[in-house]
């Protein structure tokens, strides 16, 4: 057996050294698994998840990952990140407890917690690092096989970086795409659609993608047989087999205990993958959960004596253990020895760690107690201060929310009082919250050069004799500039490619710049999605299409879970600036309505989402996006394609500001604020009111987040002092966030006669048909009479009741 795995090139001395190494981190990696479930059980971390029961299978993994090789894993893959050089046990422990410092703890700074792992690919300026010259993870995430959209975006990076010429700087990002797209996922994840959708999108695309399955017959507490037909995920997947002059995968099966036999199939999946691009599964089974799932419960309140009794036989390190004895790489006694020492170090990283992550605390916990005495000497109150004192000089919590609260309850007991020592305590208070807050709250938006709101707007410019097209034909044309200037971009999405899109922004697109820029996709929305994102992260500029605003539901999850965070979880370490672009607004029909706002708006912050009322806004929009290092979703006016626009002639270069409103009809009675299509049912209002002598302000917000950095809606309520925002999404969607941001960030209040109001759609879905438009969203007689409404509240004698 040893003969089948020992390279040609070593000796069996240096292959005996590489076995002991090996067998010394799988030890590592299991005892840092058993103290971090203590110092959770103790109190010391708040939840732990670990990779015991995986470390054989995953030091196999290691030896084919290579430079330049990108994991998108789950949070069982501390052996492997342990392997790869990139984990050590003190910042195994500094996840555990959650230290923010990003280089002690430099898988999430303490915002994921513990097995949640990445590498870092940007430099501190935010510029891209040579990833071809490191091992690369993506930051991980929770949900339930939601590694596998962006896993496959990874892969395809390979493909494009082989296929697609001129990509400036390509070597940063890729040697001829030689590299593999790893993935891990548990067995019953695998039930997930995101796992179904991610593994029939790579067969299609034939990328470069090995998909681990860690099988250890469990989902939490519930048996295979209840997550899987057959109890088998690669038995059921067998119709994925690639044949002769067919796509599909080559799937291997091997036990989770055998290293010899784990090497070899990690050989055979590294070679296929990289050299033919072809996915691979690699089904682990017979893997073993010697803690449970994780600390929240114990498996033995669900797996039988016999199946205690089996995992304790058949755990991956113990079968280790022996085949290295029968094979004589070492005797009982020097593994004995070598797994003494390995503890030994184990608990000196944990206590290092420990020490670290209380430093900060515990010194700012002596400086609060100096501050509190003084504080106390200072006032009536004393004995009220000295109790906060004596509490924080008993406090064993190394935890410096603790310390902050004293100093704020302080407060309480010298309120209308002054006093240099209440000075100074305030101080240090707005310090250390300065100081500190950051630890927890950076790069939701890029704070770097790349920020969006930092790019310059450019305007559109025209020919003295610009002809007007239809819309569409903006699009059209910036795109075509885009793609002829700028190597890294592509686009793809349902009906993207041969068609150029069911409007024909793309129209001919494919034919000039090829089916790998420009391409078709199958009808699966969360893995377009998740192509935008693995690319992104690998120096490309994407585009991902999905075709209409309500079929972004079903990647919703993916991008608030993934893109939206991605900057955030990673503390500025990783960038994803993918751009969505998709189409809605005043469609007709339940599932066509076009205006789900209110929730994409609350659960994608970290992605601006961009209304351009007509298709010059949007072809601004894309251009100032791919200048800028953070993704966007971009949504076009679905009824705006057969418009007509004068024709710009500065293709890819004007751009629309982020984050700026635009004020589009000048007014003094009201401020009337919207985006997109319902503008110009506003505007034609306007007209009709002019008629009543009302004079309408109406303000196109353009950008939904960020929401008008400039506050211009509060100078137009300083002129109009009144309000009122339109929007079709249901009551208390997108207009109740336009509303809290003028009334609540602006303070747009104080500048306000009259109840600031919203009209918007009714609370069901549209229904089908221009009625159903008419009586579902707001029409410009609803607009007309509300506004009426308004005026009539204030000057009833000049605008009597219209009913």
């Amino acid at each position: 057996m040893q003969d089948k795995i020992q390279k040609e090139d070593i000796s069996f001395e240096d292959f005996k050294k590489e076995v002991l190494e090996d067998y010394k981190l799988a030890v590592t990696s299991r005892e840092c698994s058993l103290l971090g479930r203590r110092e959770v059980l103790t109190g010391k971390a708040k939840f732990g998840i670990f990779g015991d029961g995986k470390e054989i299978p995953q030091l196999a993994w290691a030896k084919c990952f290579k430079n330049g090789d990108f994991r998108s894993g789950y949070y069982r893959d501390q052996t492997f990140m342990m392997a790869i050089g990139q984990l050590s046990i003190e910042q195994f422990f500094a996840g555990l407890y959650a230290n923010t410092n990003i280089d002690e703890e430099p898988m999430s700074g303490g915002r994921q917690m513990g097995g949640h792992f990445m590498t870092h690919s940007l430099n501190e300026d935010g510029s891209w690092k040579n990833l071809t010259e490191q091992k690369n993870s993506s930051a991980d995430i929770s949900p339930t096989a939601g590694q596998m959209p962006r896993l496959l975006g990874l892969a395809q990076a390979s493909k494009i970086y082989r296929h697609v010429n001129g990509i400036q700087n390509s070597d940063q990002f890729s040697i001829d795409g030689n590299e593999i797209a790893w993935g891990t996922i548990g067995n019953a994840s695998t039930s997930e659609g995101l796992f179904w959708e991610t593994f029939n999108a790579a067969g299609v695309m034939q990328v470069p993608m090995v998909i681990n399955v860690w099988d250890d017959d469990y989902g939490i507490s519930v048996h295979a047989r209840k997550q899987t037909t057959k109890e088998n995920i690669s038995e059921i997947l067998k119709g994925f087999q690639k044949e002769k002059d067919t796509n599909g995968y080559e799937i291997l099966v091997v036990k989770g205990w055998d290293y010899p036999a784990l090497i070899e199939a990690y050989q055979k999946a590294e070679k296929i993958a990289r050299e033919q691009h072809v996915p691979v599964l690699i089904h682990v089974v017979e893997v073993t959960q010697p803690q449970g799932h994780s600390t929240s419960g114990s498996h033995e309140r669900y797996k039988d004596e016999d199946r205690l009794q089996w995992e304790k036989e058949h755990d991956c390190n113990l079968k280790m253990r022996e085949w290295m004895i029968s094979n004589g790489f070492a005797t009982d006694e020097e593994l004995s020895d070598l797994e003494k020492s390995v503890k030994k170090d184990v608990r000196k990283g944990k206590q290092d760690a420990w020490a670290a992550f209380g430093k900060t605390a515990k010194s700012e916990n002596k400086t609060v107690i100096s501050l509190l005495t003084d504080l106390a000497n200072s006032t009536e109150n004393k004995s009220s201060v000295m109790t906060l004192v004596e509490e924080l000089k008993n406090n064993d919590e190394p935890l410096k929310s603790v310390v902050l609260a004293s100093a704020r309850k302080a407060l309480r007991y010298v309120r209308g009082e002054e006093s240099s020592a209440k000075t100074q305590l305030i101080q240090w208070m707005d310090d250390f919250v300065e100081r500190t807050q950051p630890d927890y709250s950076s790069h939701l938006w890029s704070e770097y050069k790349g920020r969006a709101t930092q790019i310059e707007s450019v305007e559109p410019t025209y020919a003295d004799d610009a002809e007007e097209v239809d819309a569409r034909i903006i699009l059209r044309d910036n795109f075509d500039k885009i793609f002829e200037t700028r190597p890294e971009t592509l686009i793809f999405g349902e009906d993207s490619g041969k068609i150029g899109d069911v409007n024909q922004g793309l129209e001919g697109l494919q034919e000039k710049y090829g089916e790998l820029r420009v391409a078709d996709t199958g009808i699966r929305e969360a893995t377009i999605l998740g192509q935008g994102i693995g690319m992104s992260l690998r120096g490309l500029r994407p585009i991902a299409e999905i075709q209409y605003l309500d079929y972004l539901l079903y990647a919703l999850q993916i991008m608030s879970d993934d893109l939206a965070t991605t900057a955030y979880r990673s503390k500025g370490k990783q960038k994803s600036p993918l751009i969505v672009r998709t189409r809605g607004h005043r469609l007709e029909g339940i599932w066509h309505s076009g205006s789900p706002m209110g929730g994409i708006l609350n659960l994608i912050r970290g992605i601006n989402v961009l209304v351009p009322r007509n298709m010059t806004k949007a072809a601004g929009f894309y251009n100032t996006m791919l200048d800028s290092d953070e993704p966007a979703l971009i949504v076009e006016c679905l009824n705006g394609y057969r418009l007509k626009e004068k024709k710009p002639n500065n293709f890819g270069e004007f751009k629309t500001p982020v984050g700026e409103v635009e004020t589009i009809r000048k007014g003094e009675d009201i401020t009337v604020v919207s985006y997109g299509s319902t503008l110009r049912i506003i505007e034609q209002a306007a007209k009709e009111l002019e008629d009543v002598d009302i004079n309408v302000e109406i303000i196109d917000c353009q950008s939904l987040v960020p929401f008008d950095l400039n506050h211009d809606i509060v100078k137009s309520l300083e002129n109009t002092n009144r309000l009122l925002v339109v929007d079709e999404d249901v009551p208390g969607g997108a207009s109740a966030y336009i509303l809290q941001q003028i009334i609540d960030v602006q303070d747009g209040y104080s500048f306000l006669d009259s109840k600031p109001q919203t009209l918007t759609a009714k609370a069901h879905r549209p229904a089908f048909g221009t009625d159903g438009d008419y009586f579902s969203k707001p029409s410009t007689e609803d607009v007309f009479e509300k506004i009426y409404a308004i005026m009539n509240e204030f000057k009833p004698s000049d605008y009597p009741k219209l009913k």
